[in-house]
């Protein structure tokens, strides 16, 4: 019995061609800029498409997470919507989920959440609610680590720095992008986190700004004092890697080849 269940498990994740194209093409920008002059049209090419297709390989796993932490909980209903399937197409609307955030890492070098998946979270343990709120963030948390690590280890500002540098900046996305998930606004995961806590008049109250939970995110990215503090901490848990922050700024220079 525990084989075929594991055989199910196994079955109902499958990635998808769209899904393996994206990874395909972060490659293959990793490969362009590796072999790149820094400063070179092939290096700002290169690592324009190493960093904005290697963050939606990243937003279609924080997006799976939540899913399969579902699925694994009795939501049978993220198969069929076709979460499991890490098809970037399946999550929320392409244009809010894949292409608004692809549009401000190429102008203000933000990770902003993307796409969203429905999950039937009130039909388990309070407990249960929580880890499937916040697996996405924990997802952009390892990601940062593991591409700071690399970074930490193998980097070099003298040879293949066009890449290296492009990693460190998709790395400080993946910084932002678990602060900013983390933030207790209603449709975001940190508010996900804290709901179960709340009463039911509060969650009824709250409802109603879930749609509005991006707009929301954005007045307080444009509002100065709050960005200021934002950035300090972005870089504060970015400087712990040991990498410098000033790679991730030529990252960003890089990946916004136009400004």
């Amino acid at each position: 019995m525990t084989g075929g269940v594991s055989a199910l498990r196994r079955g109902a994740v499958r990635p998808s061609p769209v899904f393996l194209l994206v990874v395909a093409i972060a490659v293959a920008g990793g490969v362009l800029a590796w072999n790149a002059e820094l400063d070179s049209v092939q290096a700002k090419a290169g690592v324009f498409v190493l960093v904005v297709f290697g963050w939606v390989v990243s937003l279609c796993l924080h997006e799976f997470s939540h899913a399969y932490l579902a699925w694994r909980a009795g939501d049978r209903e993220v198969e069929l919507r076709g979460y499991l399937t890490l098809n970037p197409l399946k999550y929320s609307h392409p244009l809010l989920s894949i292409v608004l955030p692809m549009v401000f890492i190429a102008l203000g070098g933000i990770g902003l959440p993307g796409g969203a998946v429905y999950v039937h979270t009130h039909q388990v343990p309070a407990r249960t609610q929580r880890l499937i709120s916040v697996a996405g963030p924990a997802v952009n948390a390892v990601c940062a680590v593991v591409l700071l690590l690399v970074v930490r280890l193998f980097g070099s500002a003298t040879e293949h720095s066009a890449f290296w540098f492009g990693l460190s900046f998709l790395a400080f996305l993946q910084v932002t992008a678990t602060l900013l998930n983390l933030l207790p606004i209603p449709g975001l995961d940190g508010y996900g986190v804290l709901e179960p806590s709340l009463s039911y008049k509060t969650r009824r109250g709250l409802e109603q700004f879930k749609p509005f939970g991006m707009l929301i995110l954005f007045a307080l990215l444009f509002t100065p004092s709050i960005n200021q503090v934002f950035f300090d901490a972005v870089y504060a848990l970015y400087d712990l890697s040991g990498v410098s922050e000033q790679w991730s700024r030529y990252g960003g220079y890089l990946t916004r080849f136009w400004a």
